[in-house]
């Protein structure tokens, strides 16, 4: 490889990265910065990281940015920042409205302010009607508190157009359900109905400073020019809709193989716009158009252990995968749960290796990606998933992969299933 070529790879990005410490493979920093403060999605990274990473790669070449897992839209909003073309694929259908509406932040804010104030003064005159929200809205909220929300929503849908500033406004009712609820949240998000608040703030009191904040934003990002990212209601397994050779540079961080239930994450809200009614509604309404990377994704019914394990996708790491997927199913049956760790672990990678495909189609030559990513150990079975997802890159076509650690995990030990530390950190490739 030529100096210039390596140059277009920008190295520096990771060795500058490694000489500083940072949250970047964490969302926590995110919670205080404009725009991303509207949402909080706590999968994800930091959104000064990934805006140094294009910056610096668009010294050296043109940035054309691509998130496969775009989420509530953080590595977008960067790109924007940045003035680089940006695409963007989010399979969660609650979350993927929930970016398309941050993305719609170099509108107006007048309009956005007038529809606001239109919302708030229809809400003061209807008549809430509460007797058809699930049960589990009825645990989170105070029954005035879910009036007044009632009555927000009913005049949001009433003054329902779908124009930027309409999805603006649904995410402003959105982003204050949490505050106004009577529960708390645990720290990835799931809803505790049997964990009760010191204090909930007033629905219309939380919609007045959600606005005020959402307004203030955006008068900051009319500032900005440049192109606006598109972002894509799709699969990260196919790439639909992104141009052939597209991407010079991918920053992502996909589901972890850990359990974590993105579809429950979000259940409160889904629960409050009657989008479900339960618990169980979330398979079909979310489950089924994400990686398989919850042991709720992969019924022993749904699954063919055996097609899965013999599938060419799998086949860099058969072996290993196979060996894995022997022990936890072992395991399992000596557990009170029996999670399907086994389906889950196999058909993660399975779902992965279909990913970086996709992604040396729409990648350029030379291009970068970067993956935040951790490793996992479900039931105390250490799953080696940074290696796995290097050797399945290679399979795919890229090369030179490096992995640089940002923070341990599950290092301390008190309520934790199992003893196994993990870590977290950023995967690059080159292609």
């Amino acid at each position: 490889m030529s100096e210039r070529e390596q140059l277009l790879l920008f190295p520096e990005v990771v060795s500058e990265a490694r000489a500083r410490p940072d949250n970047s493979s964490t969302f926590a920093d995110n919670v205080a910065l404009p725009v991303h403060r509207w949402f909080r999605f706590s999968a994800g990274f930091s959104a000064e990281w990934a805006e140094s990473v294009i910056r610096d790669a668009a010294r050296y070449t043109v940035a054309r940015v691509l998130d496969p897992f775009a989420g509530s839209g953080t590595t977008l909003i960067a790109a924007e920042n940045t003035g680089s073309e940006a695409y963007g694929i989010e399979a969660h259908p609650f979350i993927y409205r929930v970016a398309r509406a941050k993305l719609a932040r170099r509108t107006s804010p007048g309009e956005y302010r007038d529809l606001t104030q239109r919302v708030r003064a229809r809400a003061l005159r209807k008549t809430p009607r509460v007797d058809g929200y699930p049960p589990l809205i009825r645990k989170c909220y105070e029954p005035g508190a879910l009036e007044r929300l009632d009555a927000l929503r009913q005049a949001l849908e009433e003054l329902r157009d779908e124009s930027p500033a309409w999805e603006l406004a649904w995410l402003t009712l959105v982003g204050i359900l949490r505050t106004t609820a009577a529960v708390n949240t645990a720290q990835w998000q799931y809803v505790l109905p049997r964990k009760p608040k010191k204090r909930s703030v007033d629905p219309f009191d939380a919609f007045d400073m959600m606005t005020r904040t959402v307004y203030t934003d955006m008068v900051l990002s009319r500032e900005i020019g440049g192109p606006r990212a598109i972002l894509i209601n799709g699969d990260a397994r196919e790439c639909g809709g992104v141009p052939n050779r597209f991407a010079t540079l991918v920053i992502t961080s996909p589901p972890y193989p850990n359990n974590y239930d993105y579809a429950d994450a979000t259940r409160l809200e889904m629960c409050f716009l009657g989008e479900i009614q339960s618990w169980s509604d979330l398979q079909q309404a979310v489950r089924r158009h994400l990686v398989r990377s919850c042991s709720q994704h992969v019924s022993e019914k749904a699954v063919d252990r055996d097609a899965v394990l013999a599938s060419a996708d799998l086949g860099p790491i058969r072996n290993e995968v196979t060996q894995v997927y022997n022990e936890l199913a072992k395991i399992r049956l000596a557990k009170g749960g029996r999670k399907n760790y086994h389906l889950m672990v196999a058909c993660y990678f399975q779902d992965m290796a279909r990913v970086w495909r996709s992604l040396r189609r729409v990648c350029d030559t030379p291009c970068r990606v970067c993956f935040v990513i951790g490793d996992s150990a479900p039931y105390g079975v250490y799953v080696p998933v940074i290696g796995w997802l290097s050797e399945l890159a290679a399979a795919a076509g890229f090369r030179g992969a490096s992995f640089e650690k940002t923070r341990d995990r599950n290092v301390k030990w008190k309520n934790r299933k199992h003893r196994v530390p993990l870590c977290e950190g950023r995967l690059w490739v080159e292609g």
